[in-house]
């Protein structure tokens, strides 16, 4: 007795249509990896060409970013080098600003002091003339000062004890009095402290004289009322020109 064939045996049909079927899906299958491999293959080209075309302006922008990292370097040494230039003339200019200041001090210290002595040359001789003019007026007339003689008359006499030097411009000497007269050219207020330490300085310079009468006395070529009456006030002699003559007002004189 002979086996049956089983329902779901395989036949030749099935099978020869199976492997067809096979044959189908890879010849499919290849197709599909044939245009996957391209349309990859596309992709790298493009992407490759993409890369070419990034280097290619990324090396443009290098050689543009070079080339004006060279003109800055060159605007940069061209700045300090007219830096230089600028600061190497300002020096100069302020050096020489500098030499000629300098020069103009000198001058202008060579010329004040060259003021300063004839100033005080014309200061000296307008009181050297004042000093002469009234001691002339003494030593011709008379010699009568504030109502006594003096027997004797001197001009410019010095004291130098310490801490007591002073110099008298007029002294008038007799046996019991000395009058010290101060002259100025022109005369100030400030004058009269200086007219009243006279008597005090003299005393000591000469002690001779200790028990004599002091009398002061300002002489000047131009009073003025504030000056007359700070005079009166504390008991100076007044001694003025007046024309061509010397006037003396003494009746408020006092004792020192």
């Amino acid at each position: 007795m002979q086996n049956p064939t089983p329902n779901n045996a395989p036949t030749f049909e099935s099978v020869w249509a199976a492997m067809q079927e096979t044959d189908r899906q890879i010849e499919q299958s290849n197709r599909y990896l044939t245009e996957k491999f391209a349309e990859t293959d596309q992709q790298l080209k493009e992407t490759d060409r993409q890369i070419e075309q990034s280097n290619r302006y990324l090396t443009e922008k290098f050689a543009e970013t070079d080339q004006q990292l060279k003109e800055t370097d060159r605007q940069i040494k061209e700045s300090e080098r007219y830096l230089k230039e600028l600061f190497a003339e300002s020096d100069r200019q302020f050096q020489e600003t500098k030499a000629k200041t300098e020069k103009d001090r000198q001058e202008s210290e060579r010329r004040m002091k060259k003021m300063e002595e004839l100033m005080g040359s014309w200061a000296n001789n307008q009181g050297c003339f004042a000093e002469e003019y009234f001691f002339n007026s003494f030593e011709i007339g008379e010699q009568n000062f504030l109502g006594e003689h003096f027997d004797e008359i001197e001009k410019n006499v010095k004291g130098i004890k310490k801490n007591f030097k002073d110099e008298y411009d007029i002294v008038l000497i007799n046996g019991k009095s000395v009058g010290i007269i101060e002259v100025k050219y022109k005369a100030h207020t400030n004058d009269i402290l200086k007219v009243l330490r006279k008597a005090t300085t003299f005393r000591v310079n000469f002690p001779e004289y200790e028990r004599h009468q002091i009398y002061l006395g300002l002489a000047t070529m131009a009073f003025h009322p504030e000056l007359e009456q700070e005079c009166l006030n504390n008991g100076i002699a007044i001694i003025k020109q007046v024309g061509d003559m010397v006037v003396i007002r003494d009746e408020h004189l006092k004792v020192f």
